[in-house]
């Protein structure tokens, strides 16, 4: 009898001819990180390697392009159709299958929206690009496919995929979803084609069709061929479930699994719904795979917002999938497989798809996680060098950083003090704790607490760190993450009784007016008029500047502004708040002074780094540093990153 947790969850699975070790697979994520050539360089393949040692038991490459010359999404994708690719491709599979994993690459043709910008050898000329049909997109001129390039392109994908099983993956995926060359041929709305390659379903999928059969042809009938499609487009424009299962249909019996997600990337209020972003339910996209699965006798893979794995077992066990996949998940916790199989549930920890990952990727052309400071940094995380010298360390501040600077110094073998000047652990963000959208964010700092509880630290609530509590310790390391405070604004009427800052906003939403004006359209001022209006509040958020400030994370702004707009949230850019009275806020904006009426208004203008506190405890320890909100106020993953490599580095040299 199976003492796992998780039986059907860890219940081997075949595909094709290969049987995977469980149901839970890395779904295709593609750090930009690569040589010029696209080739994936060591800390790349460390990042994909880590998800095998966790456990998953596929880990799958993004964005392998077939076709370099009329298929390239964007600048920094693996080329599949360069044989100098072989080298570095074998090292990241060997990466990957040493550890029990099958290696998967994703094959990917982006149609009508390949070489958008042509600036991969540092030109910006705008390059040719092919979609099933004739027309103009966003000002260029699409060419249509010829059968010739049709049938040239079915070939690139059987190909692709035969060099990277002679490169040792064990299986592909191709990308037959989100708008992308295949889903563009499969769209009864976009491929208007009179020939066999358009019209009815049957002649719409004969391109995914010929290509997964192509696949098998070359590569042989039991290697595993994948195929990622979109269940539903998700928006008004584009197809809904009924074609998803239609489409299944015909791939049934070419595809060795089917891995059902959902939307299109070129639609901006549909990237949270593929990605689902916080204010969307776990597992919201599971249904289109479990509807789709009613259909066909293929095993169904389902994907999104996927990190809790008593909901991944329901998922498989109830019939709803036949496996899972997770992508963000992995990128917070790359030991989910191995801890959710070991029972240790606790211990895992969870996306809280703040969409921190994938900004980065695309400004810094690598994942950094909100929550793990070790993703895109395994490799030096591997090499970490060990202590030479045991020291105490006085941590003081229990928020975000302080906690991570705890456990990283207690993980590390130091004497560890941390003091918080309140009565419990958490910091700041803890205002926001009863926010339903940012229950993940609750979960995390609940995760980090009960991490310390365990560990070997010293913790001291209600003590405020002091130069006499410092000298009274004599730490050899003082680590000073005191946070910030909420700048109050110089504006005439701040004081008033109708006026509350974000925090107060935040942990008595109750003392909030019918009628909110939020000034200051930051990440905070966002979400809080979200909540706000969640609760039933009329809201406005009045910001000087001419757009909202995403804060850099500009993915997360998205799902912001589709919240808005479900909100019917009001927003007065380019807007100046001259004047707090009784009846409102007097704003200076492009078309003049105007009264924005309410009965309460909260200021949400950012956050005064307690410097000065933390500068006064510099001369009380051999060591000092300052992390997080009290040396420059930025966010969560900032104060994550630099509590933990600080704290890693202590002893050392």
């Amino acid at each position: 009898m199976s003492t796992l947790k998780y039986p059907h969850l860890f219940e081997p699975v075949r595909v094709g001819g290969t049987l995977f070790r469980n149901r839970l697979f890395a779904a295709p994520t593609g750090p930009q990180a690569l040589t010029l050539e696209g080739f994936p360089t060591p800390d790349v393949i460390a990042y994909y390697e880590r998800k095998a040692i966790g456990g998953a038991a596929a880990v799958t490459v993004g964005e392998g392009i077939v076709d370099s010359k009329r298929g390239r999404g964007g600048q920094w994708h693996v080329m599949l159709d360069n044989p100098r690719a072989a080298h570095p491709l074998h090292r990241l599979t060997d990466a990957v299958t040493r550890h029990g994993a099958v290696a998967s690459v994703e094959l990917q043709h982006a149609g009508m929206y390949a070489n958008r910008e042509l600036s991969f050898m540092g030109g910006g000329a705008r390059g040719v690009a092919y979609g099933p049909v004739e027309c103009e997109l966003a000002g260029r001129h699409i060419l249509p496919m010829t059968e010739e390039l049709i049938e040239e392109t079915i070939e690139a994908f059987a190909n692709a995929a035969l060099f990277a099983k002679q490169c040792g993956f064990g299986m592909v995926t191709v990308h037959g979803g989100h708008g992308w060359l295949i889903s563009q041929f499969v769209s009864p709305l976009v491929n208007t084609r009179k020939d066999k390659w358009g019209g009815s379903v049957e002649n719409r999928a004969r391109l995914p069709v010929a290509i997964a059969d192509a696949i098998h042809k070359k590569c042989g009938a039991d290697f595993p061929v994948e195929m990622r499609i979109s269940g539903s487009e998700c928006h008004a424009a584009g197809y809904g479930i009924d074609e998803g299962i239609a489409l299944s249909r015909q791939l049934d019996g070419h595809v060795d699994l089917l891995h059902v997600s959902a939307g299109s990337h070129e639609v901006p209020e549909v990237f949270p719904v593929t990605h689902p972003s916080m204010f969307l339910e776990d597992g919201v996209n599971v249904r289109y795979a479990a509807e789709i699965k009613k259909y066909v006798k293929m095993p169904v893979a389902a994907v999104g917002a996927l990190s809790d794995p008593a909901l991944m077992e329901e998922i498989i066990a109830s019939g709803q999938a036949d496996v899972v996949e997770v992508a963000r998940g992995l990128i917070a916790e790359p030991d989910l497989p191995n801890k959710a199989r070991a029972g240790r549930d606790g211990e895992i920890k969870k996306c809280m798809r703040c969409f921190h990952c994938f900004s980065t990727l695309l400004s810094d052309g690598q994942f950094h996680c909100a929550v793990n400071p070790e993703t895109s940094r395994e490799l030096e995380c591997r090499y970490a060098l060990p202590v030479k010298e045991k020291k105490t360390v006085l941590v003081a501040g229990g928020g975000i950083g302080g906690l991570q600077a705890a456990l990283t110094c207690a993980a590390r073998g130091h004497n560890v003090v941390l003091c918080e000047r309140s009565g419990r652990l958490g910091g700041a963000l803890r205002c926001e704790e009863k926010v339903p959208f940012k229950q993940k964010l609750g979960e995390y700092i609940g995760y980090q607490v009960r991490a310390v509880g365990k560990a070997a630290v010293d913790v001291r609530l209600n003590t405020p760190v002091t130069k006499a509590l410092a000298e009274a310790i004599a730490p050899d390391v003082i680590i000073a993450a005191l946070g910030g405070r909420p700048v109050v604004p110089g504006i005439r009427g701040i004081d008033g009784k109708n006026v509350l800052s974000a925090e107060e906003a935040y942990i008595n939403p109750e003392k909030a007016g019918r009628r909110v004006v939020i000034l200051g359209g930051g990440l905070v001022g966002v979400e809080l008029a979200i909540y706000l209006a969640q609760l039933g509040r009329t809201v406005t958020v009045v910001e000087m500047l001419d757009r909202l400030n995403d804060g850099g994370n500009f993915l997360h702004m998205m799902g912001l502004n589709v919240e808005l707009a479900r909100y019917h949230i009001g927003v007065a850019l380019g807007t100046k708040a001259a004047e707090i009275n009784e009846k409102g806020v007097v704003g200076q904006g492009p078309d003049g002074e105007r009264l924005f009426e309410a009965d309460t208004v909260v200021y949400a203008v950012g956050q005064r780094p307690l410097d000065g506190e933390a500068a006064a405890l510099s001369a009380c320890a051999p060591e000092f540093y300052m992390i997080g909100d009290c040396s420059v106020p930025k966010n969560i993953a900032a104060a994550t990153s630099a509590a933990y490599t600080v704290a890693r580095d202590i002893g050392v040299y």
